[in-house]
């Protein structure tokens, strides 16, 4: 059952990645072997992402349906063994993408084989292997000194011996909270961002708008750049250039008028508000789950992710409003996953990180591989940690240190409530600020100067207008 999960997954994952692979003709045959060990290294890195974001909801669903049918012959299968083993095998497989199998990926992309060696694919193996080593070494002594200087103990220096119970362990711990770190600063970012994303892929309602008028004057424009771009000398490269990117956005622009004009009623004038309306809620109700974990978490002490032994699988539901409440857990925590991966690509540090589709290099992919593993393998952390649901970590993720911390844990819940909802008050009082700015004569100074959050489109008498 294990192998086909992976499998399937696996098999999704390699469709993903080559859909953004850049599709460049390999000269050399070495190359070509090199990049395709990459690729397969990369897609079973993303198929470990894609089954430890899986993991809560499928261990919540299977918990609700062992309850409602617990003696059914076809469902033998699913049992409380089969769901630790997921957990276990994905942080096995976690730790061994995030430690081997990516920094071998990318030092073997990189690698052409030490000086005075014959080239080839063994020598370039052997670069690989000997900068793993050097990695290796490089970070066990890093822990070292700073478990010296944090814990000078001899009882934690002869633990960092312990290499697959203690050392490991430990460093993929510290990665989870760095993961759930990072998902503090994606997830909000994300959950604002969300709005702008599906007001992008759904059409609009019209509302005093005039279409047919918008759609000559974008053709107007269209056909005078079009003009001044067959007129202006080859040899002025800059102004063919800077033509050239006016045309594509009038272009894209005359596009989304098209596909605006082509929809139907319903599509623009239900849909779209429908989204909105589901976005704001599904926003509102982590915000409030968040709220009343720390309030569970300041009066009891079993509200800790850490050491609270619950219910076996099949048990007990975890949820109060059972079925319906489960399915409510498992949405959310899907919702949460994909804001943070918007999230991650809105911020600017990860803004040139984007993958684009057939023009995305193997080492851009190896990076992004890591990053959705860093993400994907913190999201069942963070979500006990928020509250979303109230099933236990399972295997090596409930063995993390700092979910024992109570201040830590505390201070996480609090952060999140208020980035989220600071974001969100940014996110719908923006109009609202720009306006004040202008009335007061402001708005030249640039004090609110976000590109994401105000979208130029022409209004009826040309001119255009910034909503």
């Amino acid at each position: 059952i294990c192998f086909l999960l992976f499998a399937v997954l696996y098999i999704v994952s390699y469709f993903i990645i080559t859909r953004y692979k850049r599709k460049a003709d390999e000269q050399e045959d070495e190359d070509a072997i090199v990049n395709r060990i990459s690729l397969f290294l990369s897609t079973f890195t993303l198929a470990v992402s894609a089954g430890a974001v899986l993991l809560l909801p499928f261990s919540i669903i299977s918990n609700e349906i062992l309850l409602s049918f617990p003696q059914n012959y076809y469902i033998q299968w699913l049992n409380g063994s089969l769901i630790h083993g997921l957990w276990n095998l994905a942080s096995l497989f976690s730790n061994l993408c995030l430690f081997v199998l990516m920094p071998f990926a990318f030092f073997f992309l990189e690698s052409e084989g030490f000086a005075g060696l014959k080239k080839g694919i063994r020598a370039r193996i052997l670069e690989t292997l000997v900068m793993l080593i050097l990695l290796a070494l490089l970070i066990l002594g890093i822990v070292w000194v700073a478990s010296a200087l944090i814990d000078n103990d001899a009882a934690s220096m002869e633990s960092l011996y312990d290499l697959w119970e203690f050392y490991l362990p430990y460093l993929y711990s510290c990665i989870s909270l760095m993961g759930c770190l990072l998902l503090l600063l994606c997830t909000p970012v994300g959950l604002s961002r969300m709005f702008t994303v599906m007001g992008q892929l759904l059409v609009k309602p019209t509302i005093l708008e005039d279409l047919d008028e918008q759609m000559y004057i974008i053709t107007l424009e269209e056909e005078a750049i079009q003009r001044k771009l067959n007129g202006v000398s080859s040899t002025v490269e800059y102004q063919t250039v800077e033509l050239e990117r006016e045309l594509e956005k009038v272009k894209s622009k005359k596009t989304n008028l098209e596909r605006r004009k082509k929809a139907s009623a319903w599509e623009r004038n239900l849909v779209y508000p429908a989204v909105m309306i589901l976005l704001l809620i599904q926003t509102s109700f982590s915000v409030l789950l968040v709220a009343l974990n720390i309030l569970y978490l300041l009066v009891d002490e079993t509200a800790m992710p850490k050491g609270s032994g619950g219910p076996g699988i099949g048990n007990a539901s975890l949820s109060t409003f059972g079925f319906v409440g489960a399915a409510l857990e498992i949405i959310l925590i899907f919702y949460l996953m994909v804001s943070s991966v918007v999230g991650f690509y809105s911020l600017r540090f990860f803004e040139n990180f984007t993958p684009r589709k057939d023009d995305t290099t193997m080492t851009k992919i190896i990076g992004n591989c890591v990053s959705i593993l860093v993400l994907s393998s913190a999201l069942p952390v963070m979500s006990r940690t928020l509250g979303i649901t109230r099933f236990d970590l399972l295997g090596d993720f409930g063995r993390f240190n700092w979910l024992g911390n109570f201040y830590i844990v505390l201070s996480y819940n609090l952060l999140f409530a208020i980035m989220t909802t600071l974001c969100l008050v940014r996110k719908f009082t923006s109009a609202v600020r720009e306006e004040l700015l202008k009335a007061l004569g402001l708005d030249k100074l640039h004090l609110s100067n976000n590109p994401r959050d105000s979208e130029t489109k022409p209004s009826a008498n040309g001119h255009q207008k910034t909503l």
